[in-house]
């Protein structure tokens, strides 16, 4: 007998050093929800990333609550992750505009 498949899941989090305390959760879904989820995700440009074990232990926690402190470590990988997609973003437009400013001198 083949494994039922699992439905995707999705879990949006919100952290903002100047007003939360911890990261929230403020959208979690699977299946047709977590499909919604990750348009909304793409479609701002806000980015991705993939954890399955993490997805379920944090879609068992009601929206607009902390994560739990034993979630910590976890949570604090994704976060790293996004820092570093900010990071290279800025470098990335930084060299974009230098060679702009360069090109414009050529003129």
């Amino acid at each position: 007998m083949a494994e039922e498949e699992k439905k995707k899941s999705a879990i949006a989090l919100r952290y903002d050093v100047a007003r939360d305390r911890a990261p929230l959760i403020l959208a979690t879904g699977s299946g047709p929800v977590a499909d919604e989820i990750l348009r909304v995700a793409e479609d701002n440009q806000i980015p991705l990333y993939e954890d399955p074990e993490l997805a379920e232990l944090l879609s068992k926690l009601e929206m607009e609550t902390e994560v739990p402190p034993e979630l910590y470590m976890l949570v604090a990988e994704v976060l790293f992750f996004v820092y570093q997609l900010d990071r290279m973003a800025e470098k990335r437009e930084r060299i974009l505009s230098r060679m702009r400013e360069e090109e414009e001198k050529k003129k």
